[in-house]
């Protein structure tokens, strides 16, 4: 497939709906997404390194990469917490680097990245509509190799990543608080058969056996749910199954 096909129009909005359906996890498609970039943007004896960069509300920045090596160059940009990429995510601006020899921005990170051999880089914003921040990283090993066709193409891959990333950020979303929501109603169902029990040993009402088992929870310095857990085992019996799906 050349990259005209993977740019075009009708294949490439085909792709990326495909990816986000067979990816596991956002970390999956965030990585085919990168490799899909470095390919489609690489030139004939030029490999490009790509990585993807996405920042969450409350969350560390998640790293994408097409590869071992640019793995290892998206982590140089993460050790000084900035770069072309980070700013591009940030801040939802392009940032070209025509030569880190001679790049003044960025603090210690162009030195940095470039005794790893690389001379330019190309950061890209994915647009997100405030869901998250995500951002596009480009490098090459050769000075000034982002041209205006280059800059183009990769800002039209981001604007087309953009509506799968956003659904694959909302498809995330869902499924963290799916889990969330498992786990939650099985504790509480574990503690109901905990109380349940305490109140058939004691004789006494539901409000006292919760007074029971939080006192055992503050006095153990363990959580509610795993304090009726021991209960609930501790007269040999399985914990709840709390039937519920995401």
């Amino acid at each position: 497939m050349t990259n005209d096909q993977i740019l075009g129009e009708v294949s490439l909005p085909r792709m990326l709906q495909d990816m986000v359906l067979e990816s596991s996890d956002i970390h999956q498609f965030l990585d085919n997404l990168a490799k899909l970039a470095a390919d489609a943007l690489s030139s004939e004896g030029i490999q490009m390194l790509c990585g993807i960069v996405l920042l969450r509300p409350r969350s560390k920045a998640t790293v994408a990469s097409s590869s071992e090596h640019a793995q290892r160059m998206d982590e140089v940009q993460y050790q000084f917490d900035d770069g072309p990429c980070l700013r591009a995510a940030r801040e939802g601006q392009i940032y070209v680097v025509a030569d880190f020899t001679e790049e003044s921005r960025f603090g210690d990170y162009p030195k940095a990245i470039a005794d790893h051999g690389l001379r330019s880089a190309l950061g890209v914003p994915i647009p997100l509509d405030g869901l998250a921040a995500a951002g596009l990283n480009l490098y090459s090993p050769q000075p000034k190799a982002f041209d205006e066709a280059m800059i183009a193409a990769a800002g039209e891959l981001a604007r087309e990543a953009s509506q799968s990333l956003r659904m694959a950020v909302r498809v995330a979303h869902l499924s963290d608080t799916g889990a969330q929501l498992k786990e939650a109603m099985s504790s509480r169902t574990t503690i109901d058969v905990a109380a349940g029990i305490i109140m058939g040993q004691n004789r006494c009402s539901h409000d006292t056996a919760m007074t029971i088992l939080k006192a055992a929870s503050s006095g153990r310095n363990m959580k509610l749910g795993e304090i009726a857990a021991t209960v609930v085992a501790s007269i040999g019996q399985q914990l709840p199954e709390t039937h519920f799906d995401a």
